[in-house]
């Protein structure tokens, strides 16, 4: 087996590696690194969590080491396809070139342009951006792109879902042809396969794992169940995802739950939150200095519970996750793979649970046949307290209701004998209460049922 000192890095970058503790590439790394320093293009296709980030990084900083970066003319350009991933990048190259002289810009949406101009302005070695943003800084005439000697596609899959093919290929004819391509993907769709061929330079092919395989350190689990009616199902839903969580009990140390829709991650993390769980909740209608914070509290361990879209299924390098909870079935299959390669990092054991409702059967069938496996099903009983105390209370107020058209039955019986055994007393009464009429009003023989004591004035002329 490789060691990192086999691959050919420099001093500077593998004491850098060391001081973070590792020793072994993982194997993309260990395929990917040794091409890449040579200048070859590489197109890479490994499952998520494999280690991607470090497998262009690496080389990237080696060569990067030697030359000097101009004004608004970057050197190397990492294009990722959500502000997460991008701020993760970031992350790896600060971690492994603190040794080496290089300087970074992050363009990604949410921070001021002001901030990001300046940064351009003085010459950066590395840029890792997101398509939309880096495009923007292009159009005001900030950044110039025929200066990139690398350059880096990373989750390629990912921006073809997110509808960034047509960006991405933009970019590509602003940079120069001489340029070297890493290309990183989890699956080759057919129009991630064309760009390839348009615009890799015979590259290198680097595939470690079957496409779109999930790792075998992940538990999964699937759990089908039906609502009484369709009302009922978010509920139901919610109560189940609080059963699983609690029977989880000291298994479970932090865990993501992934929504389909942004309204959903607003619902689910309140009710959460309600029923005691530390909580936090991330999508893409968030302010990302909120984003960012709420993403530092769960890699600190002070949220246990992640509430996300899939726009945090990408990216997220957190080598601690014991478990992912899908709410709803991924309507794409290869998000899927993605969602519960948050969980089994690094070796480490993890736990995926995804909830399905009779309409989610369709997408369920779509992901066993794209891994190549049938998904094991779990059954959870829920607590039936909440719905005998509903039964309870329909009961006393149908009793309710029944009793009290039966005593005014009663009470009219009674007056009936009353009235007849003593007609006397009867007429009498009658005088007292009801006061002689008007000329204009005339008695009338039998009082106006349905109307008790009180009969309106016009309804007696």
């Amino acid at each position: 087996m490789k060691k990192f000192i086999d691959l050919g890095l420099s001093p500077k970058v593998m004491k850098a590696i060391n001081d973070v503790g590792y020793d072994t590439p993982t194997p993309i790394q260990s395929e990917a690194i040794p091409h890449a320093l040579e200048g070859r293009d590489v197109l890479g296709i490994a499952q998520t969590g494999t280690g991607k980030t470090a497998g262009f990084t690496l080389p990237m900083i080696h060569k990067l080491a030697r030359g000097r970066a101009r004004a608004r003319m970057p050197r190397s350009l990492v294009l990722a396809p959500t502000r997460e991933l991008a701020a993760q990048v970031a992350e790896n190259f600060e971690q492994y070139a603190k040794y080496v002289k290089l300087d970074m810009a992050l363009l990604i949406g949410g921070v001021s342009f002001k901030d990001q101009d300046r940064l351009i302005d003085r010459g950066v070695d590395v840029l890792i951006a997101t398509p939309g943003r880096l495009l923007d800084h292009f159009e005001r005439g900030k950044l110039l792109l025929t200066g990139i000697e690398i350059m880096v596609v990373d989750e390629a899959d990912r921006m073809l879902d997110m509808g960034f093919i047509p960006d991405i290929e933009r970019i590509f004819k602003l940079t120069p042809f001489t340029r070297q391509t890493l290309f990183f993907s989890a699956t080759m769709a057919p129009e991630i396969n064309r760009i390839t061929q348009e615009f890799l330079q015979n590259p290198k092919l680097v595939e470690v794992a079957r496409q779109a395989t999930t790792s075998e350190n992940i538990t999964q689990n699937v759990i089908c169940f039906k609502a009484e009616n369709r009302k009922l199902e978010a509920k139901k839903k919610r109560d189940l995802l609080r059963t699983i969580i609690k029977d989880e009990g000291e298994k479970l140390t932090n865990g993501i739950v992934f929504c389909n829709r942004k309204v959903d991650v607003d619902i689910v993390m309140k009710s959460l939150k309600k029923h005691g769980h530390s909580v936090g909740a991330i999508h893409g209608d968030l302010d990302q200095r909120y984003r960012m914070e709420v993403l530092a509290g769960f890699k600190n361990n002070d949220i246990t519970l992640l509430v996300a879209s899939d726009v945090a299924a990408r990216g997220l390098d957190i080598p601690a996750v014991s478990h992912v909870f899908n709410f709803d079935v991924p309507i794409h299959a290869e998000d899927y793979v993605h969602r519960i390669g948050r969980t089994g990092r690094a070796g480490r054991k993890g736990w995926a649970f995804m909830l399905c409702l009779p309409h989610e059967i369709k997408h369920l069938d779509k992901i066993e046949e794209l891994v190549k496996q049938p998904i094991p099903r779990l059954e959870v009983e829920l607590p039936k307290l909440k719905k005998q105390e509903n039964k309870s209370r329909v009961k006393n107020i149908d009793t309710k209701i029944e009793t009290n058209p039966l005593k005014k039955k009663q009470e009219n019986k009674e007056e009936k004998s009353e009235a007849k055994s003593n007609p006397k007393a009867n007429n009498n009464t009658k005088i007292k209460n009801n006061p002689a009429p008007s000329d204009a009003v005339k008695e009338t023989k039998s009082p106006i049922k349905g109307l008790g004591e009180h009969v309106p004035a016009f309804l007696l002329r």
